[in-house]
């Protein structure tokens, strides 16, 4: 929200996570120095400083404070991130092409892959990656993260979770335990049940339980003795 005050400019209210997303900027090593610092004048905006003390302590012009809390106003936070046509290397993308590389990142997935990469939106889309990179950012989308779940109904589950947690807090003498299973490399894409979408804010998720492959062949290369 935001709204109008006398001799003082635009009086910017942010959102908690809009605020802590220009903090990450701002503190980032990777953000560019003017984008830290288009950051630094609406934090600054944000915590009621006029534009003469924003100038002063930031060693910028008033027209500069000025501008960017218009277009931060007219065009939200992410807004920071962008160079007027015909100044610096980044291009100038219209909310259209945003909201093509938004929409295709939510709702399809590249030919043979689970997810979206930067590098492959990129391509499909003749953005650069760091284009991408900023819009998910800015839109808290993460397509590389899953959240898994299982749920038992196995009557004795309680009873054997109990004693398969019982070796972990109180293992015997020498004991070594073994855990397999597939490289995260090789994609195991026949789930049991579908899982749910990837949304803004929200990663998909996936359940547990998979039709894996070439589970006895991993286990016979356990067996030392026979092979």
């Amino acid at each position: 929200m935001i709204s109008a005050m006398p001799n003082a400019g635009l009086a910017i209210e942010l959102q908690p996570a809009e605020r802590a997303q220009l903090e990450q900027w701002e503190s980032a090593q990777g953000t560019p120095q003017q984008v830290a610092l288009r950051c630094r004048i609406i934090l600054r905006a944000v915590a009621g400083q006029q534009n003469v003390a924003i100038a002063a302590g930031l060693g910028v012009s008033r027209p500069t404070v000025q501008l960017w809390r218009k277009r931060v106003h007219e065009q939200g936070i992410g807004e920071v991130w962008e160079i007027a046509p015909g100044r610096g290397r980044k291009a100038h993308y219209d909310q259209g092409q945003r909201d093509r590389i938004i929409q295709a990142t939510l709702q399809s997935k590249p030919k043979g892959m689970t997810h979206w990469s930067c590098r492959l939106m990129a391509e499909a889309q003749g953005v650069s990656k760091n284009t991408v990179n900023r819009l998910w950012q800015l839109h808290n989308i993460k397509p590389h993260l899953s959240r898994t779940f299982k749920l038992s109904r196995d009557a004795k589950f309680l009873e054997k979770l109990t004693d398969v947690v019982g070796l972990y807090m109180n293992p015997p003498d020498k004991a070594l335990v073994l855990c397999v299973d597939e490289k995260s490399q090789i994609q195991a894409l026949e789930r049991t049940q579908p899982g749910l979408p990837l949304k803004k804010g929200q990663c998909g998720t996936m359940m547990y339980d998979y039709n894996g492959n070439g589970t006895t062949t991993l286990f016979a290369a356990l067996n030392v003795l026979d092979g």
